[in-house]
């Protein structure tokens, strides 16, 4: 395991649903370690993670992107999804 902080995110719209993608940078990297919000991600490596993440479910041939990126958020933003996501996780699995 590793620690992690999160850093923002990519609201995803995958069928018609939310598809919360988080982004966190190594809490004690060299090259992410300084990195506190999505502001602080250099622009090509935040182009590079939308490419994949518009990319990675499509089958070759495919025509139709099933995906799309509706926002870009920063630190708050993310960590209030996080606490959002956990929350559900609780309510859905609860006996």
């Amino acid at each position: 395991l590793v620690q992690a902080k999160p850093i923002g995110g990519l609201r995803l719209i995958d069928r018609n649903q939310a598809d919360d993608k988080i982004i966190a940078a190594l809490a004690e990297d060299g090259s992410y370690g300084e990195w506190r919000d999505i502001d602080d991600c250099p622009k090509l490596i935040l182009e590079r993670l939308q490419h994949y993440f518009l990319t990675y479910k499509q089958m070759p041939k495919e025509a139709a992107r099933r995906v799309e990126i509706a926002g870009i958020y920063g630190r708050v933003e993310a960590q209030r999804v996080i606490k959002l996501s956990l929350q559900d996780y609780i309510d859905s699995y609860r006996h």
